[in-house]
């Protein structure tokens, strides 16, 4: 035999990784833990068994919360909040710099134990999840530095109720934990029930660092303890998981007021033009969906390949396939290793089994005799409505399907209900960059994907969740603006007096505006708009559920409006604040008469000035180019939410309405309005200024009627992408935030406060307006 041949024909030997310290400090642990609380380890009690996926074997009994737990958690972190944020960023920087250097110290340890509890190959644990944890850590710790001169307005929420996956048990804790003790909060946080141990291992850490009792509390348990949570009295929940979960979260933390950040699902599209480098596609592709055995939300599950290189790509893909390695996770020379628990296993063999569609191939790999593992699976030749084209497996298994045009691979990738990522892959980067921004995704890889880092935001779109975790982004979720927030105060409608008067001799019956038409209310039914002497003023229509259909159809079908420049916008909100002006007088006076008061003329005054800020803004509000540690550029661009409801102030019926509006439609964003419920009529006026501004038919939309009645099908709208509440007249925010856990919509409701609108907002609405699209592209040879 040549020695070329031998080269050609020689396998990998195993690589073991020893086990002894990991399992060496669960001896010294006595193999049983108790919870984390105030910084100390309580005594273990009766709970549930650590298994190792790989084998089967109990690594630890570990003990169930009960709610006494959960509420001992609790009080231990709202107690040590105050003096932790008081602390100051450069005083919390340096607890977060000693927990990223003791990470670093004990990086092995660390690595093993996660890979035993997971199932994970250890290639990733050593190599990926733990130099990202560590990574994480001193990132914040700058962040915590620089708060005080770069956030001087903001303050921590409180106390973060977080909960994370098994699927990345340290790395999601370290994702969770690091932004919100940086910016001064305190947190409980509950572990996957599977994968606990590497969180008790953070809490030990935290110990060593010396971290104030009660700003890390760890419980362990099943799901149970994380609704416990969910219903405790904290300030924020942060969840990653399951969309169904994600789902039940939104309901019940509803008008509760908490903050709420979703991490969910993924079935993200994996594009492959016929332009590709195939070979480096098909490696980019074994990253993609067999990393961590494709328990992983954001994989490239969803293959897209240009239908003239199908045949070729598949070739080469089964090919790689056929080379893949799986076996023990402990072994550095494997590729896959085990699903993390029976009874996933169990849930991706039946859903594979399941399918009738396409056709399979499953490389003939030899199965260990004993562990939870499932072969790299390809399923081609699906249509975009199958089954598995549609749901998350969260297993090694790729489906697959062709495309003829960039277009058509736009529509193929969008088809989903989820938004969390996408890979596109083309040695053409003008192609790359012009498909990244059609891609409803929080996240694009250009030819590379799984890239990473705690300076990139990381979050998705539509059912995928949510906020952003990572980044200047990321901040955000765990701070709020510094002072307390008013109370909300009712606004009521003044009553007319019987037989009293109208103000006008001409009936004046004010219609809604859908589409860039005035529009009769469906319901035919309008009501009676009195001043405060009890002068009838007019009438407006009473919008109903159908209303808000065709409203949201018109603002759909305005779609263009998303792609139009900034200079554009601005020069229509420019043209909109004249036209204000011209009847600023007029205006001022229709305040007047509905209000009761003489502030009017201001009131107008400071809604021509919003125009002209959100005119200002249109092409200024930039995104960044984040400086990540490797060569490669990521792009944080800020894009339009969407389609967006709001149900505006009714203190003050015209610069309310302009607040809310103005940002919105400079962003790109299409809107549909729910006017002032008692002081509707300055709203029915601005449509006519509106109509006289080049303003594009359905980019705004707006209806009159109880807010009461416009909330929850407005809310509910599968269409609707954001909703916001400033109403006055009830507190709808647990009507809102409960009616849009359909579809995961963004949510900004009162809480029971209200916004002084005589302060300028914009930076706040404009933040609101947009979703944060982070573009990775790698660069060099």
């Amino acid at each position: 035999m040549t020695i070329k041949e031998k080269f050609e024909s020689m396998d990998y030997g195993p690589a073991p990784e020893s086990a002894a310290e990991a399992l060496a400090w669960l001896v010294d642990q006595g193999d049983r833990f108790g919870h984390f609380i105030n910084g100390e380890f309580t005594a273990p009690h009766d709970g549930f068994e650590s298994r190792n996926p790989a084998t089967g074997e109990v690594l630890a009994t570990l003990s169930q919360a009960s709610q006494a737990d959960v509420d001992s958690a609790v009080a231990a972190a709202r107690k040590a909040q105050p003096k932790w944020e008081k602390l100051g960023g450069p005083g919390r920087a340096r607890f977060l710099y000693a927990i990223a250097r003791l990470l670093q110290k004990h990086s092995r340890l660390f690595a093993v134990l996660e890979t035993l509890d997971n199932g994970k190959p250890i290639r990733e644990s050593r190599d990926i999840d733990i130099p990202q944890v560590q990574r994480h850590f001193y990132y914040h710790a700058g962040m915590a530095q620089l708060m005080e001169s770069e956030l001087p307005d903001a303050e921590a929420l409180g106390v973060c109720g977080q909960i994370v996956p098994w699927n990345f048990p340290l790395l999601m804790l370290a994702w969770k934990i690091a932004p919100a003790i940086a910016m001064g909060n305190t947190v409980v946080l509950k572990p996957a029930e599977y994968t606990s141990l590497t969180a008790l291992l953070f809490a030990d850490i935290c110990q060593q660092a010396g971290l104030p009792k009660g700003v890390v509390n760890i419980v362990t348990g099943d799901g149970a303890v994380g609704e416990m949570i969910v219903h405790a009295e904290v300030d924020k929940i942060a969840f990653t998981g399951s969309t169904s979960v994600g789902r039940r979260i939104r309901e019940a933390t509803a008008g509760s007021g908490k903050a709420l950040t979703l991490e969910l699902g993924g079935k993200s599209p994996y594009i492959v033009f016929d332009d590709a480098d195939l070979d480096s596609a098909v490696e980019g592709l074994v990253d993609a969906i067999w990393f961590n055995q494709g328990q992983v939300c954001c994989a490239g599950s969803r293959l897209l390949v240009q239908e003239g290189i199908a045949d070729r790509f598949y070739t080469k893909l089964k090919a790689r396939m056929d080379k893949l390695r799986l076996g023990s996770p402990l072994d550095k020379s494997i590729d896959i290793g085990a699903l993390v628990d029976p009874v996933q296993l169990q849930t991706v063999s039946a859903m594979v089994a399941a399918n009738e569609a396409g056709e399979t191939y499953q490389p003939a790999l030899r199965l260990p005799e004993t562990g939870c593992y499932f072969p790299p699976t390809l399923i081609q030749g699906l249509s975009p409505s199958d089954p598995l084209m549609q749901e998350e497996i969260f297993g090694p298994v790729l489906v697959s399907c062709t495309f003829r045009t960039p277009a058509e691979a736009v529509e193929l990738a969008n088809n989903s209900r989820y938004g969390l990522a996408a890979t596109v892959w083309s040695e053409n980067v003008n192609l790359t960059l012009d498909i990244a921004p059609k891609l409803v995704a929080g996240v694009v890889w250009i030819n590379g994907t799984n890239m990473f880092d705690a300076s990139a935001g990381f979050g998705g779109m539509r059912e995928s969740g949510f906020g952003r975790e990572g980044g200047w982004e990321g901040l955000s979720a765990y701070t709020r603006p510094k002072g307390k927030a008013k109370a909300l105060a009712p606004v009521t409608a003044f009553e007319g007096k019987s037989g009293g008067p109208a103000t006008d001799a001409v009936d004046r019956t004010a219609k809604m505006y859908i589409g860039g038409k005035q529009a009769r209310p469906d319901s035919g039914y309008s009501k009676a708009v009195y001043n405060s002497h009890g002068g009838l003023l007019g009438h407006v229509g009473l919008a109903n559920r159908k209303d808000i259909r065709n409203a949201v159809e018109a603002a759909a079908g305005a779609k263009a409006w998303s792609k139009t420049t900034g200079h554009l916008r601005a020069q229509i909100l420019y043209y909109i604040g004249e036209n204000l002006s011209a009847r600023a007088d007029e205006f001022a006076h229709r305040i007047d008469a509905m209000t009761g008061k003489k502030t009017g003329a201001k009131e107008v005054d400071l809604s021509i000035q919003r125009l002209f800020t959100a005119a200002a803004w249109a092409d200024k509000y930039d995104g960044q180019v984040h400086g990540v540690p490797i060569r490669a550029v990521a792009l944080a661009m800020k894009e339009p939410v969407g389609v967006i409801g709001a149900l505006c102030a009714d203190e003050a019926p015209l610069l309310g309405l302009v607040s809310v509006m103005a940002p919105a439609i400079a962003m790109g964003n299409r809107l549909v309005l729910a006017a002032s419920s008692p002081f509707p009529l300055a709203a029915t006026d601005f449509y006519q200024v509106l109509e006289t501004s080049d303003l594009p038919a359905g980019v705004v939309n707006i209806l009159t009627g109880e807010a009461s009645d416009l909330a929850q099908p407005l809310a509910a709208h599968m269409n609707v992408d954001a909703v916001w509440s400033f109403s006055s007249s009830s507190d709808l925010a647990a009507t809102i935030e409960k009616a849009s856990a359909l579809n995961l919509k963004r949510t900004w409701v009162a809480n029971a406060t209200s916004l002084d609108w005589t302060v300028d907002h914009s930076r706040k609405f404009l933040l609101e307006s947009t979703e944060v699209k982070n573009v990775w592209v790698p660069y060099g040879e």
